[in-house]
């Protein structure tokens, strides 16, 4: 799998942007890719060493527009710890 192909997008939400004070960054990455593609991809893209990469599988949600019914596609979610004064801006990252 290619290094640009693991990492998707970067999560912006109020939880991960808080998360970024501690030099935890989220993205959302490909459901197939493991937690040594994804050190390996962040540390390349970005040229920062990566300490720890915590994963977790996102299932979709249920979704309605009047009768039908259908669901969200499931994603993977990795939490990147970085070395202490490494920095990824994320606007001109991605």
């Amino acid at each position: 799998m290619d290094l640009y192909d693991v990492l998707k997008r970067p999560v912006v939400t109020e939880r991960s942007t808080a998360g970024m004070q501690a030099n935890k960054y989220t993205f959302e990455v490909d459901l197939r890719a493991t937690k040594t593609e994804i050190k390996q991809a962040v540390e390349k893209i970005f040229k920062v060493k990566v300490v720890q990469v915590n994963t977790t599988r996102v299932r979709g949600k249920v979704r309605r527009r009047g009768r039908n019914e259908g669901r969200t596609p499931d994603w993977k979610k990795a939490v990147v710890t970085l070395r202490e004064g490494d920095r990824i801006n994320i606007v001109e990252g991605l």
